[in-house]
């Protein structure tokens, strides 16, 4: 399994602003410039951060964005899971059925334990942990 480019870029952004401190707004162009993410790739990535009720978004001169929430209540599940949605290893995992072969696959509960092993890992940490 491998996030996206997308989520990855989320994830830079996101730290980036936990990093500025508490109420800080940035300029998107600033965070691009920073973290080295394509701008118009990063518009969108704060779109649907902000839709996630991630960030807050506002324009203007002294517009910007900042975090919804503070950096102790983001996971780096919820960045994750709002730009690339509920993480999947298998099908078979999330879709019970999808496999003709689930009752008597050995793999079955080898998938189910990675992926709920992932999904606790990713939801434990937060981006107040995150180094500086």
């Amino acid at each position: 399994m491998q996030i996206t480019r997308q989520a990855d870029y989320a994830i830079r952004a996101v730290l980036y602003l936990a990093q500025l401190g508490p109420n800080q707004r940035a300029a998107t162009s600033t965070v691009a410039q920073e973290k080295h993410i394509p701008p118009s790739f990063l518009a969108k990535i704060i779109s649907q951060l902000s839709i996630a009720g991630l960030l807050h978004t506002s324009r203007g001169a002294r517009g910007g964005v900042s975090l919804a929430r503070d950096p102790k209540d983001i996971s780096l599940l919820d960045v994750v899971e709002a730009i690339d949605g509920p993480i999947l290893l298998n099908e078979c995992v999330s879709d019970s059925g999808a496999c003709d072969f689930e009752e008597e696959c050995p793999l079955h509960p080898i998938w189910q334990e990675a992926q709920a092993q992932l999904v606790e890992r990713l939801r434990n940490t937060h981006f107040d942990q995150l180094g500086k």
